[in-house]
């Protein structure tokens, strides 16, 4: 007997199509997919972020000091002449970062292996590179899944029938965080 559903796929493609459909069910909080997946994606989603509670809270704030540029009122850099040549203006300032200890290092890694890397793209900007934005879902399930799911013992996800598919007539579910 199988330990898991092989839904009609080889490895490397059912691999894929599960990492796909659990960093969307992370990023958008509910997928629509047929039951067989949505029970296999149930068991690696319940796994991510049962790992994210468990390491929620293990980091320590440190003080860096970082160089950024200074800008005009326009939002452009402001340049020096340097020895003839003009650079950019910087100033040091202080920012208080998170600073992961090694078993929420190791937990947000392993968490990686299996999210895919999402890109937001506005609206006004579609088809192009320029202004697209490369979110962390690590950052997303730690700040905000993490907390909200803190006191529950499991059963992050649910599934619900909403019929079935009209080509085949496979039974389709939305699988959706409480």
């Amino acid at each position: 007997m199988a330990m898991y559903r092989k839904l009609g796929k080889t490895s490397s493609q059912r691999k894929a199509l599960l990492r796909n459909q659990v960093t969307q069910l992370i990023w958008h909080g509910k997928i629509v997919t047929t039951e067989a997946r949505a029970k296999e994606v149930r068991k690696i989603a319940e796994t991510v972020i049962a790992m994210a509670i468990k390491e929620r809270d293990n980091y320590e704030m440190v003080t860096v000091t970082a160089k950024v540029p200074v800008k005009d009122k326009d939002g452009k850099r402001v340049k020096e002449v340097v020895d003839g040549k003009k650079v950019t203006k910087y100033d040091n300032v202080e920012k208080q970062i998170k600073k992961d200890l090694p078993s929420r290092l190791h937990a947000r890694r392993q968490i990686l292996r299996v999210l895919y890397p999402v890109v937001e793209v506005p609206k006004e900007v579609a088809g192009r590179k320029r202004k697209t934005k490369e979110v962390d879902l690590v950052a997303k399930l730690f700040d905000e899944y993490a907390p909200k799911y803190a006191d529950r013992k499991g059963g992050y996800t649910r599934i619900v029938k909403i019929g079935q598919r009209k080509g085949d007539a496979a039974m389709m579910v939305v699988l959706e965080l409480v």
